[in-house]
């Protein structure tokens, strides 16, 4: 509410404030000279913007209240900037000339830094003295610094020009008079409402509908991108505003109140709803506006945040304030998306009659309570949603098995009775509807057809709002964000996407880039199990603890619930609970100890669930965002399957190492057959089992052709490059002298070159040399291919190990280079993990923290200094969290287990992780705020 303190002076006290003000410069009534209107009207303006922004800062006034006043003092401001250039300047009173607002301003409303637009009107061809005073306002307003999108027309050029181009009828539509001629203004109007009566309505809804759909496309389909639009992106002002806009072509309206009386358009409720999202969204904008200092409408990761504090969301519980921020703001997007779909149709209604009903209606239709109008589904007459709430689920099912689109009136019915789904929980037909749709039809009927499409009946109840009425725990993650740059959707669309990635690879659209989940997925005996446990698999995220665990419970409510048996809902709790733990292990952990792939197998224990997890896994990852997945990724992801599938199906179990070591020696001399036996021989007794088990046969035999060169030449140095774009990385082999801190100088070098590395193999061999593989990825992460960029990556790593760089300016360069402020908002604290059970034979350490260049640099050089080996380093990154893993020993080839010693490597390892040029940005708060927090 408007506080006393805030209540601004009408327009008619700030033009009378401004000609005091450029009456006092006058001299013996002389005109003002420019320069002195100049600066008295330079200071009005900054006292307007002054005003308003303490006001809104003190929280006298909202967002909407803001915009409002901001537009009631600048009309002040171009009345008198019209009174003094047609009185002081001698340019005189032109009589057929009205200045309007169009635009956001010609609404009323103006943001702290959008342009103001204006219209010059004229009745017919503008004289010259109109012309004149019109380039004299533009060139004031100008040098006042204001940012002014104008046009000069005639009221009969603004009729054509508005026939023709949708825009500018638009623009039209918000034309208000603020100076000059206010009856040449009243005939515009009254020619222009009539020439948009004539024109009728669906041509112009349906071209701002197309606008709408185009504007989506660029800024985001969904209503629920993390770095949001406020402006333009769906659920935003703009899509509010068409809803304006259609309303007032329809029925020259104002507000969404007035619209609630029209017949059966909207309801108060809904009208209050729109209202809410109004004043949500024009606050979020005006505190966007005075944060970063400009036409700001992105909200992005760096001024969520500020943004949310400012608006006084703290932390609650486990959820930071700026989730809880965010997911107000998508749930307020979304509900201006249902709005839209209530709105919409309604209009059309009312404007246009109700909808044609077909002549005939398929019998099977009409038993199902449903018609065709338009060629859409829509729910017959007496047989409503709100009299038969199973009708929702089952237009779904129609709509699906006939490829139908929904009417729009049903999607309105839908969100309008979405509450009666509660009425549904329980109900076993309503289950079996749900699980059909969710599932779709059998994997052997869709092949290269369009099922199965659950995430799109999934997309569909998930908007209108059925689907958390149906699974209340559903509810509580709709528009739950995580503040990070790894997740690109909220959880719940995550999950409908992870359920389209499902479907796809059920219709086998997948098969080059997931083979091996490709072939599994036609072979599961619990498919409906898989569908709700990727529905499910991050139920719990936002209510602290562990998700998995917290899930895994929910899953054993939730799955007889909806008709599942004893042991498919134990299955699905048992998915969800373990539904990271392929890819923590593939990407966190050596798949060559023997020791990873007995605990994975003894944690599955069954082939069925392995080729489950696999599937919901590749799914999961997919659906993250479309960076997460590479090659690489997919690679690691296959071995791990195959190696446990081998344990699992009762082959050669991974104890027995010897054979396994014995059978890689074989297979490499096989691959040297052209070889003398001595050397064959030589070879094979280079390398420890460890090394035999890291690599297949064609590698071996490349080490073997790379070491012979080397020892040929005497060369104390040899690194070989091969990109492997088939995996998304280029390998990296180094072959030196071993010595302490190796690892450490070569990564540092390789991240001066640019490399980002993804996984490492550090091998010393019976004769004192270093064979050490890197896989690396570009900044795109694709592999290393230029001849260019890996000829000096070669050269930077024999400088590196030669001593002729000094690596640690070299990588504090990089880390000086700008860093986006987008990026520098997510705050990842460091962490280190010390697992001395995950190994037989190393000591497991998992570091995470904050990505940048030179961070495995610095972590491997302090590995070095507390005297430990590196046996092999597992690297990742999730957006900017990065976590590596390195095997190692101590310099007896020991775990490290004394205590004090695994103190001081923790403490070495954090002190590593520290970035220096880190800090928490301050989140400014107003005073206001700020008092109210102190005294809390």
């Amino acid at each position: 509410m408007l506080t006393q303190a805030a209540q601004s002076k009408p327009p008619e006290a700030s033009i009378s404030a401004l000609t005091a003000a450029l009456a006092s410069l006058a001299e013996n009534g002389a005109p003002v000279p420019r320069d002195a209107a100049l600066g008295a009207f330079r200071r009005h303006l900054a006292h307007i913007q002054q005003h308003v922004q303490h006001a809104f800062e003190q929280e006298q006034i909202t967002g909407l209240q803001a915009a409002r006043l901001l537009g009631k003092q600048i009309d002040g401001l171009i009345s008198g900037l019209y009174d003094y250039a047609t009185t002081d300047t001698g340019l005189g009173d032109p009589e057929l000339l009205s200045v309007a607002g169009t635009g956001g301003y010609g609404r009323g409303v103006l943001a702290p830094f959008s342009d103001i637009d204006l219209l010059f009107l004229t009745a017919s061809e503008p004289s010259r003295q109109t012309l004149q005073v019109v380039e004299y306002m533009l060139y004031f307003l100008w040098d006042l610094g204001v940012k002014v999108g104008h046009a000069t027309r005639s009221i009969d050029d603004c009729l054509t020009e508005g026939a023709r181009d949708t825009t500018i009828r638009t623009a039209l539509l918000d034309a208000r008079h603020i100076a000059g001629n206010a009856v040449l203004f009243g005939e515009f109007h009254s020619r222009f409402r009539a020439a948009c009566k004539e024109a009728g309505v669906a041509e112009y809804i349906a071209a701002k509908q197309a606008e709408r759909a185009a504007r989506h496309r660029r800024y985001g389909d969904s209503p629920f991108v993390v770095e949001p639009n406020v402006k333009e992106g769906r659920g935003g002002l703009r899509d509010l505003q068409t809803l304006y806009w259609i309303a007032r072509y329809v029925y020259d309206t104002q507000t969404m109140g007035e619209l609630a009386d029209i017949g059966d358009v909207l309801t108060q409720a809904e009208a209050k709803h729109g209202r809410r999202a109004w004043e949500f969204l024009w606050t979020v904008r005006f505190h966007l506006h005075y944060v970063a200092g400009r036409a700001e409408e992105r909200l992005t990761f760096d001024l969520q945040p500020v943004v949310g504090a400012r608006m006084g969301y703290t932390r609650r519980d486990r959820q930071d304030g700026v989730e809880r921020f965010m997911r107000h703001y998508f749930l307020t997007a979304r509900e201006v998306s249902r709005l839209t779909r209530i709105l919409e149709p309604g209009i059309l209604r009312e404007a246009l009659g109700p909808p044609a009903i077909a002549a005939e209606t398929d019998p099977a239709l009409l038993k199902n309570g449903l018609v065709l109008a338009e060629g859409k589904l829509l729910p017959f007459a007496g047989r409503d949603f709100d009299k038969e709430p199973l009708q929702m689920l089952r237009i779904l099912q129609v709509a699906r098995d006939r490829n139908l689109d929904l009417h729009p009136l049903a999607i309105r019915a839908l969100i309008q009775n979405e509450r009666r789904a509660v009425e549904l929980r329980g109900d076993p037909k309503a289950a079996a509807l749900f699980m059909d749709l969710l599932c779709g039809k059998e994997p052997e009927r869709h092949r290269a057809s369009q099922h199965p499409d659950g995430a799109r009946w999934l997309a569909v109840m998930n908007e209108t709002g059925f689907l958390g009425r149906l699974i209340p725990d559903w509810a509580r993650i709709v528009g739950q964000m995580q503040f990070d740059t790894y997740h690109v959707f909220t959880v719940d669309e995550h999950t409908i996407e992870a359920v389209r990635v499902l479907n796809t690879l059920e219709r086998g659209e997948l098969a080059e880039i997931a083979p091996v989940a490709t072939s599994l997925v036609d072979h599961l005996q619990s498919r409906r199990a898989l569908y709700l446990a990727m529905l499910l698999h991050d139920i719990a995220k936002g209510r602290g603890g562990d998700h998995s665990e917290i899930g895994a419970e929910i899953a054993l409510k939730v799955g007889p619930q909806l008709g599942l048996s004893a042991e498919e809902t134990e299955t699905v709790s048992w998915l969800v609970l373990h539904h990271l733990l392929l890819s923590g292990v593939a990407f966190k952990r050596d798949i060559d100890d023997p020791k990873t792939i007995l605990d994975v197998a003894d944690a599955i224990q069954s082939p069925e669930r392995l080729r489950l997890l696999l599937i919901l896994t590749v799914a999961d990852m997919r659906a993250v965002s479309p960076k997460v997945w590479n090659n690489w990724k997919a690679t690691l992801l296959r071995d791990l399957y195959a190696r446990v599938a081998e344990v699992l199906a009762g082959g050669l179990s991974t104890t027995e190492r010897d054979v396994r070591v014995e059978r890689a020696r074989h297979a490499a001399a096989a691959m040297l057959s052209d070889w003398p036996k001595e050397e064959i021989d030589r070879f094979t007794s280079l390398g420890y089992p460890g090394y035999w088990l890291s690599f297949d046969p064609e590698t071996h035999a490349r080490h073997a052709r790379l070491i012979r060169s080397a020892e040929a030449r005497h060369a104390p140095l040899t690194v070989v490059t091969q990109p492997l774009p088939a995996r998304a990385v280029t390998e990296v082999t180094v072959y030196c002298a071993d010595h302490a801190g190796l690892f450490s100088r070569i990564s540092g070098a390789l991240a001066v070159a640019g490399a980002s590395i993804v996984d490492a193999r550090i091998h010393t061999m019976t004769n004192g040399m270093a064979l050490d593989t890197f896989w690396i990825q570009d900044a795109a992460g694709g592999p290393f291919e230029r001849p260019d960029r890996l000829a000096r990556l070669s050269v930077l790593i024999e400088q590196a190990l030669s001593g002729r760089i000094r690596l640690a300016e070299e990588i504090r360069k990089l880390s000086k280079m700008p860093f986006g402020r987008r990026m520098r908002a997510i705050h990842v604290p460091p962490r280190v993990v010390i697992d001395n059970h995950a190994s037989n034979t190393y000591t497991v350490l998992e570091v995470n923290g904050r990505d940048r260049p030179g961070l495995l640099h610095d972590v491997t050089a302090a590995i070095s200094e507390q005297g430990l080996q590196i046996g092999s380093a597992h690297v990742t990154t999730y957006g900017m969290r990065a976590v590596d893993v390195f095997y190692v020993k101590d310099v007896f080839g020991l775990k490290v287990e004394n205590e004090r010693k695994l103190t001081t490597l923790r403490d070495a390892l954090l002190k590593a992780l520290a970035n220096p040029d880190e800090a928490t940005p301050a989140q400014a708060v107003p005073a206001a705020r700020r008092r109210r927090m102190a005294a809390g």
